[in-house]
């Protein structure tokens, strides 16, 4: 995917367009943060603390952080199937269940979170507020599963955005970033700070996007599954797929993180972490309709709610789980942020460490994925 073009309409568009630059480079960065949410909660996992059988790994207890989303699929599948803790052996499993990516990294950065599958967007925020020292990236997990969804009625094209009001699920992450990218491509005028403009952001978490859309409070919005496809069983129309903006239809939405500290004191129970993301990837890959299931199922007894069999096929069919991080993209998306005036210059030189993914790659016979440059000089 190429940098954004400029908005047309001259110097005095485009400086309105990044009017809250200023703001994003301090405070911005700093109290919101690029794929901040002002108020989340971790909840725990029913299941939160397992041990398997067999000798334990340099550390006696490993703790994990996932969302209950389908775009985390790799861990609700895993961890249902007992894929890590197979691998672990008899060291512990503690799980947690996070909302949001900036409160997992919150966790990463206090020490009380050992790894955690998140969004691209909380983990450049993490590495460029830490100087390159809160985390590494170790493997990719999902592709795809953002649609833009708007109400058929109201919006039939690009052309007819202007005044409406369009969701994203929160200031500054990844699907912020993208709205306001495409935004800025069409020739709208956007504050990225506020939201306000020629086309009105609304942030608005994904829970509860499928009630304000059926309200009739928004017109669309860009968004993750399976909220996306919620939004289509209202009635909503698919206005554009984020797979068809990228090369080959691939860019991360999910990957898996460590903490720093806790890579160079543990590399045996990370690459163990990996053995069993591998393992989940290759099992969706193999039988979907099982992971799918699996999925689902994991994601209900965390949350509670169900998906309806339709709205859950629609959303499953739109994400891809693979090992591979993506890198490339992470840095397109980065350069989007700083663009869009959400996040100041970035060297994400060293974010990445995939020898211990490669290292099981191949042992399974299965050629190494590239860090696009930016992984660490050994």
């Amino acid at each position: 995917m190429t940098a954004p073009r400029r908005a047309p309409g001259g110097p005095a568009r485009r400086a309105a367009l990044r009017g809250g630059a200023a703001l994003a480079a301090t405070g911005l960065l700093a109290s919101c943060g690029y794929g901040s949410r002002a108020a989340d909660r971790a909840g725990g996992d029913p299941a939160a603390l397992t041990a398997g059988t067999g000798p334990r790994l340099s550390a006696g207890t490993v703790r994990v952080g996932h969302f209950a989303n389908l775009t985390h699929g790799t861990a609700l599948v895993g961890l249902r199937r007992g894929l890590f803790q197979k691998e672990l052996g008899g060291t512990r499993l503690r799980t947690q269940v996070f909302g949001a990516g900036p409160t997992a990294v919150e966790a990463l950065s206090t020490g009380a979170l050992d790894l955690a599958w998140i969004g691209p967007s909380p983990a450049v925020n993490s590495w460029v507020r830490s100087g390159g020292t809160s985390l590494r990236i170790v493997a990719g997990a999902a592709s795809g599963g953002v649609r833009f969804v708007v109400n058929p009625a109201r919006i039939r094209t690009a052309a007819d955005l202007r005044g409406a009001r369009i969701a994203s699920p929160q200031l500054g992450n990844t699907q912020d970033v993208a709205l306001l990218t495409y935004l800025a491509e069409q020739g709208y005028a956007v504050d990225p700070a506020t939201g306000a403009g020629e086309v009105s952001v609304v942030r608005t978490d994904s829970k509860v996007l499928p009630g304000a859309y059926r309200s009739g409070s928004v017109d669309g919005a860009w968004v993750p599954e399976p909220a996306a496809a919620q939004m289509v069983s209202l009635g909503a129309k698919v206005l554009l797929d984020e797979r068809s903006r990228w090369p080959g239809g691939a860019f991360v939405i999910t990957h898996l993180v460590v903490a720093q500290p806790f890579l160079a004191a543990h590399p045996d129970v990370v690459e163990a972490m990996l053995r069993g993301s591998v393992a989940a990837n290759a099992a969706i890959a193999a039988a979907p309709e099982q992971a799918r299931a699996d999925a689902a199922a994991g994601a209900e007894r965390l949350t509670g709610g169900r998906l309806e069999p339709a709205v859950l096929d629609r959303a499953w069919r739109g994400i891809d789980f693979l090992d591979d991080p993506l890198a490339a993209t992470l840095r397109t998306q980065a350069g989007h942020a700083v663009a869009a005036g959400l996040l100041k210059e970035a060297d994400l030189s060293g974010v990445y460490d995939l020898r211990p993914l490669n290292r099981v790659l191949a042992a399974a016979g299965r050629p190494p994925v590239p860090d696009a440059g930016l992984g660490v000089v050994p």
